[in-house]
């Protein structure tokens, strides 16, 4: 965090909520649904966009007015946030890449169909 973040986030920061992960949202303004308010998050961790859960992203973008405090999925087929793990060991590739951990080259074949008309 830099020093200019942290000391307007000390002077002016209003803590409005956390994520699951640690990172915290402030704002300008008690009134959390003001849209003229600033809005930030300060991240737990490393700095990285991907970090911030799509119900928080959307406060911080005023797409929505409340803060989404007490979250919960509204469907079952919902999954937790995941942060972009390309560029990691994390990183998804599908079978047939010689990246990808279950690779071979059968499943190369296997993912080629021919076309013929």
């Amino acid at each position: 965090m830099s020093f200019g973040t942290m000391l307007y986030t000390w002077l002016y920061g209003k803590l409005v909520g956390s994520d699951e992960i640690g990172n915290k949202y402030y704002a300008n303004s008690d009134d959390h649904s003001d849209l003229n308010a600033k809005r930030w998050v300060i991240f737990s961790g490393e700095i990285e966009a991907s970090r911030v859960p799509p119900h928080w992203h959307a406060w911080l973008h005023k797409s929505i007015d409340q803060p989404p405090i007490d979250y919960k999925h509204k469907y079952a087929w919902q999954k937790k946030h995941k942060e972009n793990m390309t560029g990691t060991k994390e990183a998804h590739f599908p079978a047939s890449s010689p990246l990808s951990k279950n690779y071979s080259s059968d499943h190369v074949k296997e993912d080629y169909e021919s076309w013929s008309p």
